[in-house]
């Protein structure tokens, strides 16, 4: 296993008594000094990859490694991490100091050596002067800081945040969301965040695993996520996505919508039937004319930044966009589009199949 790997997963299940797996079968590789963020719905499986790596519970198959070492039944207070709940669990009846310093007093530290380490987490999250402080005086925001100095103050390796931003509004929510990635710069230490937010992961993670089911649907940075979607759960899920029935002819050229389209992917089956993503914002509108798409309006609601448009073409597609030019409710625009704006995705290809299938083509030994 390779220095840099701090955590790894080799086929973990996870399953209570004769329900479904709550994880099935898991395997991935935790690299140190990142943010990465576990992404899915309810249910999913991600807050229980949390508590397997914290020890709070165990695996049902499977092995958890920490620093190359398994840890199957070795206890919470034994693993070099800490987490951050989201109701970040602080102690009422003791003031910001005390909640910061409770961990080192139970390892039983000089008070000397309490103190700097406090002062020095306390700096850290920029809560200098706060030290005597309740609890109960501090915004939430504030006491979200708490709870991370109180992690990082025992020095571990490893920060698990348990959605920790979900019960902040959303003006507070964006700015600690700005405050923990540069704590994670500042500190250099791994840091394992849940979500369900799709926009909270893309602007924070170093890279993202998307969770469903209890499986792994696709790993990588968000921008891979983003933009190469592995299959239909995954687009749908990270943001907003047209995914539409089409043909894969040849390679660099795709049917959809009745029409052939020049694209960018290749290492498909000559007429394979796929799945076509384009994203909303990557449809600009025209004219009819000079549309790569002729569609008509249905409906649109001005968002803000942008009109989001929705739009149906003769085939009964339907085509959202996300555009600033403001559009006319039952008109026919024309859509147009470039070719690295059509993503193609194989029916229930899965992220090691298409992995391998990628690195094949671009190496020249794909076979179909």
């Amino acid at each position: 296993m390779a220095d840099h790997t701090i955590i790894r997963f080799e086929q973990v299940t996870k399953q209570y008594d004769n329900d479904p797996p709550v994880l099935n079968d898991v395997s991935f590789e935790i690299e140190r000094g990142k943010f990465y963020t576990l992404l899915g719905p309810s249910g999913c499986g991600k807050t229980t990859i949390l508590r397997l790596i914290a020890g709070f519970i165990e695996p049902s198959k499977g092995k958890i490694f920490i620093n190359g070492k398994i840890v199957n039944g070795v206890p919470a207070n034994k693993r070099q991490v800490n987490t951050v709940f989201q109701d970040y669990a602080l102690f009422p009846h003791l003031n910001v100091y005390e909640n910061v310093a409770f961990g080192l007093r139970i390892k039983k530290l000089k008070n000397n050596e309490i103190d700097r380490k406090v002062k020095e987490a306390l700096r850290f999250v920029n809560l200098e002067g706060y030290e005597k402080r309740e609890i109960k005086e501090m915004s939430g925001g504030q006491r979200q800081r708490v709870a991370i100095a109180r992690a990082i103050v025992n020095e571990p390796e490893v920060i698990l945040l348990d959605e920790p931003l979900s019960a902040l509004d959303l003006k507070l929510r964006t700015e600690m969301q700005y405050e923990l990635r540069e704590l994670q710069r500042r500190l250099g230490i791994t840091f394992i965040f849940v979500t369900h937010d799709q926009e909270e992961a893309l602007a924070m993670s170093d890279e993202i695993f998307v969770l469903n089911n209890g499986n792994i649907e696709q790993s990588g940075t968000p921008t891979d996520i983003y933009d190469e979607p592995i299959n239909r759960f995954v687009a749908d899920f990270i943001g907003e996505s047209n995914i539409v029935p089409g043909v894969m002819l040849q390679d660099f050229s795709v049917q959809f919508a009745g029409k052939t389209f020049e694209c960018v992917d290749g290492g498909f089956d000559s007429n394979e039937a796929v799945e076509i993503v384009i994203r909303p914002e990557d449809l600009e509108i025209t004219k009819p004319e000079n549309g790569k798409l002729r569609v008509h309006v249905d409906s649109q609601l001005f968002r803000g930044v942008h009109y989001e448009i929705s739009c149906n073409d003769q085939d009964g597609n339907e085509w959202l966009v996300h555009s600033t030019r403001k559009a006319i409710v039952g008109e026919e625009i024309g859509l147009t589009f470039d070719p690295e704006a059509i993503h193609v995705m194989r029916h229930g290809e899965t992220e090691e199949e298409f992995d391998k299938r990628l690195e094949a083509y671009e190496e020249g030994s794909y076979e179909k």
